[in-house]
């Protein structure tokens, strides 16, 4: 038997990320971790695990600044420095409709990487952590969530037992379920098409979000000249284009893409991930805690998944730390319902917005997109209106935990 103060169900980046602020090294008070996943989060780190990038954002980039990340990631990280939105339903090259700019003397909202370098440089930091422990890997065969500590029973007979189980084991949450707490949502009509190309021209750390009748088509630029994209697509469509020889992929995608960065060239596999919404009805239990997918699946148009898990795992941290500096149990009701009340409403304030934005946009109703592209030339005409949203892409709205604010938890 081995005794953790937390134990991590899930070795993804919410999990990893949850793992570091309880025991990294620049921690003011390591707790003992544990972290179990059925896959070592190696294979994670590998670049052809996962075609996607992520949009962290300037408070997600401050926590991982807190926790000795993000000097090993900010060479790796493209600034966006300008955001164009446009409505249309066709392939032509399509006019703004609104765009942002962001000055030098302004801190870049968001900066996008790879998921790949960011997996490589949390589990470079845990490896540096006495009071981190990656257990994997290993199949979990029972949870119980009490009477007395929580524990968990390996595939291999040996128990783990913790005074609070964190479930960061994605949308099928296998801890969520043990743990009784129902999950509901929907699934939308689309699939989400990833893969990252090289360009001729340079994107100038441009951003481009189009919205059509069958989604998004989003160009994220990474560093060099590379792009993230995120191509929206009906399920069976996206299926059949990611079938595609690369030949007759890069056609098409040319085709959807546009000449102004230039020749297009494939430089990673491409996937399809099929796209929905769905919450917990609460985000913890008797001795768990919920972050991450486990807890909230939003539509990924604004890129804020990540960080939504990211700030999870901050609030949570700074719940369990306050417990351990007053001497409370870290997996007591108080500490739980204190990270529910910060967490909830946040999130399910922004799943419906995403939810509101997809439904709007994703419509070919031509009466809704003259309402549509008449918003978004007011809102692109009003500075201050322009602002808040720069706020919210940089993720500074609403009450932001210690570690988002560049303070240990």
């Amino acid at each position: 038997m081995l005794k953790f103060d937390v134990l991590i169900v899930g070795a993804g980046l919410n999990g990893l990320v949850a793992a570091l602020a309880l025991g990294g090294t620049r921690c003011r008070r390591p707790l003992k971790v544990g972290v179990v996943d059925r896959v070592h989060p190696r294979q994670f780190a590998a670049n052809s695990h996962d075609s996607r990038a992520s949009a962290l954002t300037a408070a997600t980039q401050t926590m991982l600044q807190v926790l000795g990340v993000w000097e090993k990631l900010s060479p790796l990280a493209q600034n966006m420095t300008n955001i164009i939105v446009t409505d249309s339903n066709t392939t032509e090259q399509k006019p703004s409709l609104l765009s942002f700019s962001i000055n030098d003397k302004t801190q870049a909202p968001a900066a996008l990487i790879e998921n790949a370098h960011i997996f490589k440089a949390l589990l470079a930091e845990i490896e540096q952590s006495p009071s981190i422990e990656i257990l994997a890997p290993h199949h979990i065969t029972a949870f119980q969530f009490g009477p007395g500590l929580a524990n968990i029973t390996l595939q291999n007979g040996q128990i783990l037992k913790a005074n609070l189980i964190v479930g960061a084991d994605g949308r099928g949450s296998p801890t969520r379920i043990a743990a009784g707490i129902d999950f509901d949502g929907w699934d939308y009509a689309q699939s989400a098409i990833t893969l990252t190309v090289g360009h001729e021209l340079p994107h100038n750390g441009r951003a481009e979000e189009h919205f059509g009748p069958t989604g998004v088509f989003a160009i994220l630029p990474l560093l060099g000249q590379r792009s993230s994209l995120v191509w929206t697509e009906p399920h069976k469509t996206a299926q059949q284009i990611c079938a595609l020889p690369d030949d007759q992929f890069l056609n098409l995608l040319c085709e959807k893409f546009g000449t102004h960065l230039g020749e297009l060239s494939l430089l990673s596999p491409r996937h399809a991930y099929p796209l929905s919404m769905y919450l917990a009805k609460t985000f913890a239990g008797t001795r768990v805690a919920l972050l991450g997918d486990a807890a909230h699946v939003v539509h990924p148009l604004a890129g804020l998944g990540l960080n939504l898990g990211f700030k999870d795992a901050a609030a949570l941290v700074e719940c369990v730390m306050t417990a351990v500096d007053l001497g409370q149990d870290i997996g007591g009701s108080d500490v739980l319902n204190s990270y529910i009340q910060w967490r909830r409403f946040d999130t399910v304030a922004t799943a419906g917005l995403l939810d509101g934005l997809n439904r709007l946009f994703a419509n070919d109703d031509q009466a809704l997109r003259l309402m549509r592209q008449a918003g978004l030339r007011i809102v692109d005409s009003l500075a201050p209106l322009k602002d808040v949203f720069i706020r919210e892409a940089a993720g500074k709205v609403g009450a932001l935990p210690r570690l988002m604010r560049g303070l240990a938890a």
